[in-house]
């Protein structure tokens, strides 16, 4: 328990902490702080960020203005908004990063503040005081507040004099095997570029360089810095909210240990299985954080939590070490929103107009938990995957926040989330369960997602038990998570007899929509022949339909009941099942109780000609070539898994390496261009 002149209290044993700071004036006149209402509102961001804030100011009764570059000329949040303005262009660098075009946008539109959203330009003290000095309300920290933490490393200098705990740094000239395994971290940005963890003394140098490398080109700056990497280290953060009248609230933990190249995948609140006495800590540090820097708005402290028992290794065990603060709002607020009852949009807004925070802080309810939907492949080492989205929709009494709409497409200019999707339940094992079922019974039609991958996460024993919470949870068990047969499927040779039911629904929807006699034959004849991929898997689907019914090879308990051209109705052995199925192309999805199924109809005859040379490298995703080895040539010997090459698409780096020993007989790429799927990047020859 703190206190302070105001006698400040953190609410021990919960969940939850309230930490007025002098001067602190809850309840008072909104309108004392002198501030004008805000009546309209550009929002410097795009997609599901810049629809989130748009629903909020709607409720508000607050006029919108969108900003987009021409390949989001109509996206959603372009289509919603009350008016939009132009960034010519496509690319980051040249629009949503250009602070004094969106400016200029904000007054040409007449809006009178500006909402920075979550990325972008959000840390930016520069954009932050530029929207001031344009006479415009910044909804978010001072820019003072936001340069004291732009740094990692000077907010670490800063947080360490405020008494908050830390990681030591680790000099790299200096380590020494001893210290290892170690964590190269870039001092700006985040999302987990230029980070790099490194197990071997001998790969340090290299790693330094590479994080430097893509931190200068993600962040425009190379600063990078060394500390002990924690096996088995747990992602805790503190969602706090401050105004300008001395209160500060400490609203409660998020667990957001379950990441992807050191990006969040799935989030909770409140943070499981934490001593009261830790809990009470993070509060109170979070609150130290806030104050060191006299803070206003929303903002998030992150700390990595030590495992209890960390094998004898330095840091001390279940202690908590400050990573960042995050001057902005949280791509994950919505589990704190849903367990507050709280819209910490509104609350922002309100903080920005000089209003005080209601005088009492609400106590938490339930559990809440949320997936980040990614239009990506897990088993293909997360490649992102863009295309049209032509459906996405989840059950009824779950929350969707989403970026895209029905028929929009996915680029490769920008992150590949498609939406997230949030539960709310009384018990952690109630709301995790609703969200699997959820997300197991949406419909999404379009690219390669991450879907399955989230529903056997939040079945998996170790997160549903809560034991398995740290951000090696992927690194232990991905390969069983993406296999045939992993939780929450059943037995590989049940998963295969669904792909070969949902072929048949396919086959016999097809054959109804092309047929005007709805696929049926009143005159013997062989059997109709449908071939389809599946999870790498090819099912040739053979069945005759006819006055009799259904017959069909490889199903011979099963009746058919119902058919039109995007639902088909099947008795499996005494049991009724149907199946929703819809084609794009070749693509077929089939929705069912044995859950989702993306087919692609395969033709009859494939064309001879179509084959790649043996060793040729191809680009995975649309993308530009940012780097290729040092040095490389053609004609160089190459070993298996040697980086060669690097793309950058949708915010993430990707090397391509070596297939295996051999000759690099081609190398067509070159630094700086722009590939599309297939193109060549290079040759190995064995």
């Amino acid at each position: 328990m703190t206190t302070n002149d105001s006698a400040a209290v953190t609410m021990t044993g919960t969940d939850s902490g309230a930490v007025p700071m002098a001067g602190s004036a809850p309840g008072t006149d909104p309108g004392a702080a002198g501030r004008p209402e805000i009546r309209s509102v550009l929002v410097a961001n795009r997609g599901e960020i810049a629809r989130r804030i748009f629903r909020t100011c709607r409720e508000l009764g607050i006029a919108t203005v969108a900003v987009y570059s021409d390949a989001d000329a109509d996206a959603a949040h372009v289509r919603e908004a009350d008016g939009a303005v132009r960034l010519p262009g496509e690319a980051p660098a040249d629009t949503y990063l250009r602070g004094e075009l969106i400016v200029k946008a904000a007054l040409a539109a007449g809006a009178d503040a500006v909402h920075p959203g979550y990325g972008f330009l959000s840390e930016s003290h520069a954009f932050a005081a530029a929207v001031a000095d344009a006479g415009l309300v910044w909804i978010g920290p001072p820019p003072a507040a936001i340069e004291a933490m732009a740094s990692k490393t000077r907010a670490k200098e800063l947080m360490a004099a405020a008494g908050v705990p830390l990681l030591a740094p680790v000099d790299p000239a200096a380590a020494t095997a001893g210290d290892l395994p170690l964590l190269v971290k870039a001092a700006a940005g985040g999302g987990g570029r230029g980070m790099r963890v490194v197990r071997e003394l001998a790969a340090l140098d290299g790693e330094l360089a590479s994080a430097r490398a893509e931190a200068a080109a993600a962040f425009g700056d190379g600063e990078v810095f060394v500390e002990p990497y924690v096996e088995g280290g747990r992602h805790v953060e503190v969602q706090v909210l401050a105004d300008a009248h001395g209160a500060v609230w400490t609203l409660g933990t998020r667990d957001c240990s379950l990441q992807r190249r050191h990006q969040k995948v799935i989030e909770e609140a409140p943070a499981p299985a934490l001593p009261d006495a830790l809990r009470d800590t993070l509060h109170r540090a979070a609150a130290q954080a806030a104050r060191a820097i006299d803070y206003r708005g929303a903002g998030t402290v992150e700390f990595l939590v030590s495992p209890a028992d960390p094998g004898g290794r330095t840091p001390a065990s279940g202690r908590a070490y400050f990573l960042e603060m995050n001057t902005r709002l949280q791509v994950e607020h919505p589990v704190t929103e849903e367990i507050y009852r709280l819209d910490l949009v509104a609350l922002q807004i309100g903080v920005a107009e000089g209003r005080p925070l209601p005088a009492a802080l609400p106590e938490p309810h339930g559990h809440a938990v949320e997936a980040r939907l990614y239009a990506e492949d897990p088993a293909a080492g997360w490649q992102p995957q863009t295309g049209t989205v032509h459906r996405i929709g989840v059950p009824d009494g779950v929350r969707l926040d989403s970026g895209i709409t029905d028929g929009d497409t996915v680029t490769v200019h920008y992150d590949p989330m498609l939406a997230k999707v949030i539960a709310w339940a009384p018990t952690r094992a109630e709301a995790v369960r609703k969200l699997a079922g959820a997300l197991e019974r949406a419909r999404i039609h379009g690219p390669v997602t991450n879907r399955d991958l989230l529903v056997r996460s939040l079945r998996h024993p170790e997160f549903a038990a809560a034991t398995g919470l740290d951000t090696g949870f992927y690194d232990r068990n991905l390969d069983a998570l993406t296999g045939a047969g992993a939780a929450g499927d059943g037995t590989a040779g049940t998963r295969a007899a669904g792909d070969g039911l949902c072929a048949l629904a396919a086959a016999l929807a097809d054959a109804h929509g092309r047929s005007r006699f709805g696929g049926f034959r009143n005159v013997p004849a062989g059997p109709q022949v449908k071939s389809y991929a599946c999870a790498g898997t090819t099912h040739e689907v053979r069945y005759r339909l006819g006055r009799t019914g259904l017959t069909a090879e490889d199903f011979p308990g099963v009746r058919l009941l119902g058919l039109s051209a995007d639902q088909v109705v099947l008795d499996v052995d005494g049991l009724r099942r149907t199946f929703a199925v819809a084609r794009y192309g070749d693509r077929v999805h089939v929705d069912s109780p044995l859950g989702a199924r993306t087919l692609t109809a395969l033709p009859r005859f494939p064309d001879p000609t179509a084959r790649t040379e043996p060793g040729s490298l191809l680009a995975p995703m649309p993308g530009t070539v940012v780097r290729i080895a040092d040095g490389l040539a053609e004609g160089d010997r190459v070993t298996a898994g040697q980086p060669l090459l690097w793309l950058e698409a949708m915010k993430m780096e990707h090397r391509i390496t070596a297939p295996a020993a051999g000759t690099l007989t081609a190398l067509p790429a070159r630094t700086g261009q722009q590939v599309e799927v297939g193109t060549l990047l290079a040759v190995v020859t064995d």
